[in-house]
């Protein structure tokens, strides 16, 4: 499986990124890998294009993926005995992708939220509105000590006409992630251009896999062989190496 992966069409990998902060590895409790063997394979990819470690982000959304931090980092025990027992050393953590809602608000008022790093935890939105408290959660999460991170904000098109928005969120102390496959329009133009600017405006903090399938995998290693993300890749120390 993954036999692209071995071909090296290449000179940079992500080992400069090091750490990918964004995937969804743990098996069968959301929309990414669904079994060991999905995992594992996922897991050797992401080495072969050259991180050294993963920080995987199961999504917590309790109308469609009702994880809980238990169910969370159960699966995280069970992921890491069976690649020991496999023979894949690689550094392996796991947080959450929350949703904001009214949930993760319950969540967050009972401090029952998986950080990772220098208390980071990693947030999203619907792709198609804006959270209505959206900044009402991020100044929550800041005055409880957490550094939230917004999960691949380019791929929120309805700030496009509204940039201005992608400040606002830096100044109140929300930090940005995108999703490296954005700048390649895996997920569409509309996605890739708001991609673009975001990547020219300095506004970035982490970039991210967000990786699920094996197709993305293949999208991965496609992506370094774009100007666009090389040009990304060389332009900036992202904080994900200080993970």
């Amino acid at each position: 499986m993954f036999g692209f992966l071995k071909k090296k069409t290449s000179k940079i990998n992500f080992g400069h990124v090091k750490t990918d902060m964004h995937s969804h590895l743990i098996p069968g409790i959301d929309d990414g890998a669904q079994s060991l063997e999905d995992a594992v394979a996922l897991i050797r990819g992401l080495q072969a294009l050259g991180y050294e470690k993963i920080i995987t982000t199961p999504h917590i959304y309790k109308e469609y993926y009702p994880n809980t931090s238990d169910v969370i980092l159960r699966g995280l025990d069970g992921l890491r005995v069976h690649l020991q027992s496999i023979g894949i050393d690689i550094d392996i953590a796991a947080a959450a992708e929350y949703f904001m809602d009214e949930h993760f608000e319950a969540l967050m008022k009972k401090g029952d939220l998986l950080s990772f790093g220098d208390q980071y935890v990693l947030v999203e939105m619907s792709f198609y509105y804006e959270t209505p408290k959206v900044f009402e959660y991020i100044f929550e999460l800041c005055s409880k000590g957490y550094r939230p991170i917004l999960a691949h904000p380019e791929r929120y098109v309805y700030y496009a006409n509204t940039f201005d928005k992608y400040h606002d969120f830096k100044e109140r102390g929300c930090l940005l992630q995108m999703n490296l496959l954005s700048l390649t329009g895996y997920y569409g133009k509309p996605v890739q251009q708001n991609a673009l600017r975001l990547a020219k405006s300095g506004l970035l903090d982490f970039v991210g896999t967000d990786l699920h399938k094996e197709r993305q995998l293949k999208a991965l290693e496609a992506a370094l062989t774009q100007s666009k993300v090389i040009k990304l890749l060389e332009s900036k120390q992202f904080l994900n190496s200080l993970l």
